[in-house]
């Protein structure tokens, strides 16, 4: 029996005139490429901006800063949201945006970019959180689905062509036009919400968790500073990662108490009964975890272990982006008419765990069509459930607390990348450092590039490709074992069917008549 609060009707979508919820639609997928875009179009830029201020001690930290303060905001925004509604909540996100990326460029000093991208983060947040819950107001479960593959497209498109935009933008209008770029489309953006977006005023009177939302994002910075222990500290366990985690671990229980007693918690306890729920933020955290956190060091793998150079690494994973558009829209649109994601879940984390079985037995000298073959699999696995986890828990929770839901699933997507970076990191340096040591004309194994490899006599090429494809062999495997717990995670899932609109959801969420206990 579905729990009183669980069961409510499909709201009435926003707007229902499908052309004006179109081009909202565009305005809103503007925004959300414009703060991804952001995240991946610095990297290719990076040295240029070293080279202006100096202090590469802090080149980490550009692109950190932004990453820490995305999602420390994130679980606040989704509520803020709940409380006063989408329209406004988001503006303000895109307008902070805005403001963030003029200072970024205008920075004097590399101090002043960390803190004008920190600025920028506390709108990026706004921005993803918003998003996704102003599109589960505008479309109905089923149809929601469709269009969610086409805000993945987005993301997929962000992340191939921000580097590419970044050098090219650097080398032809300096590098602080890739940050004021964002200036004139941020007030378009802001100017169509502001016409065209209908204002839906919650059915209650807000009362914001301030105490809630201060301990969630000290333990959710806690958690980033503690995975990224081994840029700050030198080591990913030290005497400062420790006391960073153990300050999180008693924000993290000091918010638990907060939450049990607050009118209206940032996150709501009861959110966590409903195990559709907790098992989508773990099938998000590990797909985040397989997909955003391997992205580098795949193509790290690539140029190390192949010969191949960065543009010709950047030319194979079109084949894991191609996969990725496949699996994606096709998972859309069989979503979209039947109702149902968790076999997209389990085929998923099945596709990625037999491509990093099959990618961690991969030895220098194997075809590049086989690595290919890999990716591409790989890519379709990441596709068939990129949807699935915000379309899950946005048809489980109720529709006052969608927001919220939503926010918690991105952050965890983005914490299980921050942390696997770490792990893989560790695992790569540790394995690097016991292979590479004996390697004849190399002194650093760690600071060898591409360039550099490819002047190496051919014995010392072949051996470095060898030690690189045997540091690789564990990181691999530990990826297949992530994707392994996403698999348990997606076969515990309840055969749920996402309801039309104008049908009842409940807790169970119409489980299926065959499956009906």
């Amino acid at each position: 029996m579905a729990h009183p609060m669980d069961m409510q009707l499909a709201p009435a979508p926003l707007v229902t005139d499908p052309r004006r919820r179109l081009i909202l639609f565009f305005f809103l997928m503007t925004a959300m490429f414009m703060a991804t875009l952001d995240n991946q179009i610095v990297s290719t830029a990076l040295p240029t901006i070293v080279g202006e201020f100096g202090h590469l001690d802090r080149f980490g930290w550009v692109g950190s800063a932004y990453l820490l303060a995305l999602s420390a905001v994130m679980p606040l925004y989704g509520k803020l949201g709940d409380l006063f509604g989408r329209k406004y909540v988001m503006m303000t996100a895109i307008a902070i945006f805005t403001v963030g990326s003029t200072v970024c460029g205008l920075a004097v000093s590399m101090n002043t970019l960390i803190a004008a991208r920190v600025l920028q983060g506390f709108g990026g947040g706004g921005i993803m959180v918003s998003i996704f819950a102003v599109n589960a107001d505008l479309f109905e479960p089923r149809e929601r689905a469709r269009y969610q593959s086409y805000s993945s497209l987005v993301l997929m498109a962000s992340g191939a062509i921000g580097p590419v935009l970044g050098g090219t933008m650097s080398d032809l209008f300096g590098w602080r036009s890739i940050f004021l770029v964002n200036v004139p489309i941020g007030f378009i953006v802001l100017t169509g919400l502001a016409f065209m977006l209908p204002y839906r005023k919650p059915h209650r009177r807000p009362k914001i968790d301030y105490a809630g939302a201060l301990l969630l994002a000290l333990t959710t910075t806690s958690i980033v500073l503690a995975t990224d222990s081994s840029e700050l500290f030198g080591a990913l366990i030290s005497p400062q990662s420790i006391g960073i985690a153990a300050v999180g671990v008693i924000c993290a229980i000091a918010w638990v108490f907060v939450e049990r007693r607050a009118p209206e918690p940032i996150v709501p306890l009861p959110l966590f009964r409903n195990s559709t729920f907790s098992l989508l933020l773990v099938i998000s955290i590990m797909g985040g975890a397989i997909a955003i956190g391997m992205v580098n060091y795949l193509a790290l793998f690539l140029q190390t272990t192949t010969g191949l150079s960065p543009s010709g690494a950047g030319l194979l994973f079109i084949l894991l982006t191609g996969g990725l558009v496949c699996g994606s829209l096709n998972a859309g649109r069989i979503i979209s008419k039947t109702g149902r994601y968790k076999p997209f879940a389990i085929a998923s984390m099945t596709c990625s765990a037999i491509a990093f079985a099959l990618i961690s037995q991969v030895h220098a000298g194997t075809p590049i069509a086989f690595i290919g073959a890999i990716m591409l699999l790989h890519g379709i696995g990441i596709g068939l459930a990129q949807q699935v986890p915000v379309i899950g828990v946005q048809n489980a929770a109720p529709a006052r607390d969608v927001g919220v839901a939503t926010g918690s699933v991105t952050l965890s997507r983005m914490g299980g990348a921050s942390i696997a970076i770490s792990i893989y990191g560790a695992i790569i340096a540790s394995q690097l450092g016991r292979l590479g040591s004996s390697i004849s004309g190399v002194a650093n194994l760690e600071e060898l590039t591409p360039k550099m490899m490819a002047a190496l006599p051919e014995a010392s090429r072949q051996a470095v490709a060898n030690a690189y494809a045997s540091a690789f062999s564990p990181l691999f495997m530990t990826s297949c074992g992530i994707a392994l717990i996403g698999l348990v995670a997606a076969i515990m899932l309840k055969p749920v069917q996402l309801p039309r609109a104008g049908e009842h959801k409940t807790g169970r969420t119409n489980v299926a008549p065959e499956a009906a206990e």
